[in-house]
C-alpha cells in the first residue's frame, strides 16, 4: 500500500495545478507567437534586401541605357548641324533644285 501512495503522490505532484498550468500554457502561446514574428519579420528583411538589390540592378542598367541615348542625341545634334548649315543649304539649293539669287533687276519692293 505504501507504493501505491508514493505513486499517487509523484502523479499528483507532476500534475501542475490550474493556474500553474495556464501561466506555461500562456507562455508557451507567447513564446511561439514571438517565434512566428521574429520569422515573419526575418523573411521581411530578406524580401526587402531581394527588392532593393534587383532594383538597383535595374536602376544601373537603365543608367547605362541613358548614358547612350545620351551620346546618340549628341551625335544627331551634330548630324543636324552639319546637316543644316548655310553653305549646305545653298549648295542643295544651287545643284539639286536649280535655284538662283535674284539680280537687281528682278527684285521689288513692296509698300504697303
Amino acid at each position: 500500500m505504501a507504493k501505491n501512495q508514493y505513486k499517487q503522490k509523484s502523479t499528483a505532484q507532476s500534475r501542475p495545478n490550474g493556474r500553474l498550468g495556464a501561466f506555461w500554457g500562456s507562455q508557451l502561446w507567447v513564446g511561439s507567437m514571438g517565434l512566428c514574428l521574429v520569422l515573419l519579420s526575418a523573411f521581411g528583411v530578406i524580401h526587402s534586401s531581394h527588392a532593393c538589390r534587383a532594383l538597383y540592378s535595374e536602376l544601373q542598367v537603365l543608367e547605362a541605357e541613358q548614358w547612350h541615348l545620351q551620346e546618340d542625341y549628341g551625335r544627331l545634334l551634330l548630324e543636324q548641324s552639319t546637316w543644316a548649315s548655310h553653305h549646305r543649304v545653298e549648295k542643295v539649293a544651287r545643284s539639286e533644285l536649280h535655284m538662283r539669287a535674284p539680280a537687281l533687276e528682278e527684285i521689288k519692293v513692296v509698300v504697303p
